[in-house]
């Protein structure tokens, strides 16, 4: 798997901040290849009799411990659960509730998949700054975040009373 960037208008690049529209990650070369390399094989994983569409995803923590999901589907088809959820409920069922970064892979070649309104709606829970590795088979990936994908979101603070 390389380190490329596949930007919106088609151009290549190995700068992250060229695919976020000048946007810089925070998160370095070596921890993008280890969370697109852990989604890919999250998705090995996948419990997919039905759709036969395998979606595989790595959350890492603020404090770099990387939790895998893999999406679970159910006979009952609305009892399935996406990777994403998958990871992020792994990870607050061992105490985390800080998350970095996500990388979210299917087995679609033509384009970046993103995760499901559901998905995002439980990511925002945790914050808005998550990064959102979107990414395909050949190793090329776009970096979203989490505010970008889902603007002018509900999260918890709108629950506080003032």
């Amino acid at each position: 798997m390389s380190n490329r960037v596949r930007c919106e208008d088609g151009v290549t690049d190995t700068q992250c901040g060229h695919a976020n529209g000048g946007q810089v990650t925070s998160l370095g070369p070596e921890i993008i290849q280890e969370l697109l390399v852990n989604s890919h094989e999250a998705k090995k994983f996948a419990y997919c009799p039905y759709s036969k569409f395998r979606v595989g995803a790595a959350l890492l923590t603020h404090d770099g411990k990387v939790y895998l999901g893999c999406n679970i589907e159910n006979a009952c088809y609305t009892l399935g659960t996406c990777a994403e959820r998958t990871a992020i409920q792994k990870a607050v069922s061992e105490g985390y509730k800080e998350f970095k970064a996500i990388a979210v892979a299917t087995d679609v070649e033509s384009d970046f998949i993103s995760p499901c309104g559901a998905c995002r709606q439980v990511m925002r829970e945790f914050g808005q700054e998550l990064e959102i590795i979107l990414t395909k088979s050949d190793g090329t990936y776009i970096i979203k975040t989490l505010h970008q994908m889902l603007p002018m979101s509900f999260g918890p603070e709108k629950l506080e009373i003032k």
